[in-house]
């Protein structure tokens, strides 16, 4: 950001305020600017707006912050007013007049009238707003995060402002920010028209109001619950009771998620009837393949408990995890959907039980030793392994949903990208951690880029022994594999945002905008 570093003016006359607000509106439309915006296209726009106004560049990130507000207009004026938050700064207040307590959440407005703040906080609690007069946007992201609010309106510095783009970006939050007309720590001056203003902008519109992410898993948590689960899986025998108990263990309920955003971006939450049985579905198949694996990968604890083989036997895990396959089919069949539509479904479903199980036998063979893989490969099987539970989980909610063709095609396209990612991220975190009884095959992605080194320089690949590791750390330092694996993981996960922004429901993008945030903080970019 050359051009903004040490440049954060707010105008001083309003008429020229309200001519870049006119002019970052046009220019948002004119190029189907979406929301979150990276920051590298906001400072180019920005700075064509103020050329094209004849303004000084001191103004870009003022620009900047208006062109961020207008990207995400739509959606915070679907927003319900007792959806959002007010957040106002402490240096609103008159220092030498305020009446009010802080605590370790900000300021106590007391109500003395000693500064705008009282007369704002009124309006905004009458319209249903959830307040909070502090510093920074931590909380708010928090807020949102724990499915208390979906969007922020925020009045701050611009310094202030600046910092907070990456985080809110990152966590996909609506947001509206308002800049103070001067920084300095106390006693400053805001745009009070402005910030009514923008209290009292709403508008109802289905397609733009954002899904509550977190309010959603909190709802799919209470569908995992043995009342729940017993009307699918009554617990007659060992097999169901065994079944039971490891659809019951908490793990993240990620694809569930995943099922139940895609169906509710685009159906609403009027055939709510079906959310239960189709997160039931995929958690099922999901629960599923973690016992095979568990199996095949010779584990013996997941979920800081024993795995199913290791408490029950091989024999009874696998029987287990048979039967939550079929338990799977046997819900969905029973799902109150045109036949196409379920016909559609056990096809996409039946199709990638079999491309998983093709990648997973090639990583059973890498990891015994038997196959060589290089990075395309290796890539492959991620995409085949992990790729194809996340499209599942997707396409699921997507296809009962009743989703565009085109959407669909996206969905899957992202899910490849999103599998791919999460198992480069998973290998690099594993090599970080460092662990006892380690072996290089611990290490799939970065294994397979040294024996891609290694091949091209007709050297011979390491055998998959524990005692090399040393030797393999040294070569994975020495030929900088490690940091390729990390540059290729941002790849893969600009890959991913590249799929979203080509997605019509904006409803679901912004949602798996705000997942993606989460699984790879380290790895988001706007630049």
């Amino acid at each position: 950001m050359e051009k903004t570093n040490g440049l954060l003016k707010v105008p001083e006359e309003s008429f020229v305020r309200n001519k870049m607000r006119t002019a970052a509106v046009a220019m948002v439309e004119k190029y189907q600017l979406l929301p979150p915006a990276k920051i590298g296209k906001l400072e180019q726009l920005a700075l064509k707006l103020v050329r094209d106004l004849e303004l000084s560049e001191h103004y870009i990130p003022f620009a900047m912050v208006l062109l961020g507000n207008e990207s995400w207009r739509k959606t915070i004026k679907a927003t319900p007013t007792n959806r959002r938050l007010l957040l106002l700064p402490q240096c609103l207040n008159n220092k030498e007049k305020c009446q009010g307590m802080f605590d370790e959440l900000g300021l106590n407005c007391a109500g003395c009238k000693a500064c705008p703040i009282d007369d704002v906080l009124v309006e905004a609690e009458a319209m249903g707003y959830a307040n909070l007069v502090a510093e920074g946007t931590t909380v708010a992201v928090g807020l949102v995060e724990e499915g208390s609010i979906d969007a922020v309106i925020g009045v701050s510095c611009m310094p202030v402002l600046q910092r907070s783009f990456d985080p809110v970006s990152n966590a996909a939050v609506p947001v509206i920010g308002i800049p103070l007309l001067y920084d300095g720590c106390e006693n400053t001056r805001a745009d009070i028209k402005w910030i009514l203003d923008e209290l009292r902008s709403f508008e109802t519109n289905e397609q733009h109001q954002p899904i509550s992410v977190s309010l959603l898993k909190n709802r799919i948590q209470e569908f995992f619950t043995e009342e729940h689960l017993r009307k699918f899986i009554p617990g007659r025998d060992q097999t169901e009771q065994v079944a039971l108990e490891y659809m019951l263990i908490n793990g993240q309920r990620i694809r569930p998620l995943l099922t139940a955003l895609s169906f509710v971006a685009y159906t609403g939450l009027e055939k709510a009837t079906h959310l239960l049985p189709l997160t039931i579905i995929i958690e099922c198949f999901h629960k599923a393949s973690l016992i095979h694996d568990d199996i095949e990968d010779n584990a013996q604890h997941r979920y800081n408990a024993k795995t199913a083989h290791a408490k029950y036997g091989i024999a009874q895990a696998i029987n287990v995890g048979d039967y939550l396959i079929g338990k799977g089919y046997e819900i969905l069949s029973d799902l109150s959907v045109p036949d196409e539509t379920l016909k559609r479904s056990l096809r996409f479903i039946a199709r990638s039980h079999i491309k998983l199980t093709r990648g997973q036998g090639n990583d059973i063979l890498f990891n015994s030793g038997q196959l060589n893989l290089r990075t395309p490969e290796m890539i492959e099987v991620f995409k085949n392994k992990t790729g194809e539970a996340i499209k599942v989980a997707l396409l699921v909610g997507a296809i009962v949903g009743n989703a565009p063709e085109q959407d669909q095609q996206t969905l899957e396209k992202f899910a490849d990208f999103m599998g791919i990612a999460y198992q480069i991220r998973d290998d690099l975190n594993e090599y970080e951690e460092k662990h006892k009884e380690e072996k290089t095959g611990d290490y799939p992605f970065l294994l397979a880029l040294l024996n891609e080194h290694l091949a091209k320089q007709n050297q011979k690949t390491p055998i998959l022994l524990t005692e090399q590791v040393v030797a393999f750390r040294k070569m994975i330092e020495e030929h900088k594999l490690k940091v390729k694996a990390e540059k290729m993981l941002q790849d893969f996960v600009g890959n991913c945002y590249a799929e979203l922004d080509k997605l019509n429901n904006a409803k679901l993008r912004l949602s798996l905008y705000g997942v993606m945030g989460k699984i790879f903080k380290s790895e988001t970019s706007n630049e």
